[in-house]
């Protein structure tokens, strides 16, 4: 409904795994603006697409663990709300983009560079290595690309370790 109210080009990427329905219906949805999923103040897990799923199980994984991760859903990338993400990062610190997408060109460096120019501090990435991809089952693809749990709650790790 928000893109058919845009003027202007737009890109909308559909996938093919079947997730739980995650995000209240409460909710809005403001092109441009972050959603915050979780509130945490240790780090933030600033993902998109698929991976905002993958983020919500990590930050489990993490609370587990002592660790409170704050998980946003960056579902907009150009405008990218920089104001959003540093509302997150006065809390936390330190920041893992995790996006199903090269690590070039993408939501990480959309942050990398809004924290280059605002607000310098840790960040982790979980993304495609610079490959090219290919196909199977999204989870097997997931796990092949270290797209998955293990290594977001990894990254969020070394991220906090950063902090000190």
């Amino acid at each position: 409904l928000a893109i058919a109210q845009h003027q202007g080009p737009v890109y909308l990427r559909f996938g093919r795994p079947k997730w739980p329905v995650f995000i209240p219906e409460s909710l809005p949805f403001e092109l441009g603006k972050i959603q915050r999923l979780v509130e945490g103040t240790d780090i933030t897990l600033a993902a998109c697409g698929h991976m905002v799923w993958k983020s919500l199980e990590a930050a489990e994984v993490l609370r587990e663990r002592g660790i409170a991760a704050e998980v946003l859903n960056v579902h907009t990338i150009k405008p990218f709300d920089e104001e959003g993400l540093l509302r997150s990062l006065e809390k936390t610190g330190a920041v893992v983009s995790v996006e199903e997408h090269n690590r070039y060109g993408g939501l990480g460096e959309a942050i990398a560079q809004t924290l280059a120019i605002r607000k310098p501090c840790p960040q982790e990435f979980v993304a495609v290595q610079d490959t090219f991809g290919e196909s199977g089952k999204p989870a097997d693809l997931l796990k092949k690309y270290g797209l998955d749990v293990p290594q977001i709650v990894a990254a969020a790790e070394t991220a906090v370790r950063r902090k000190a």
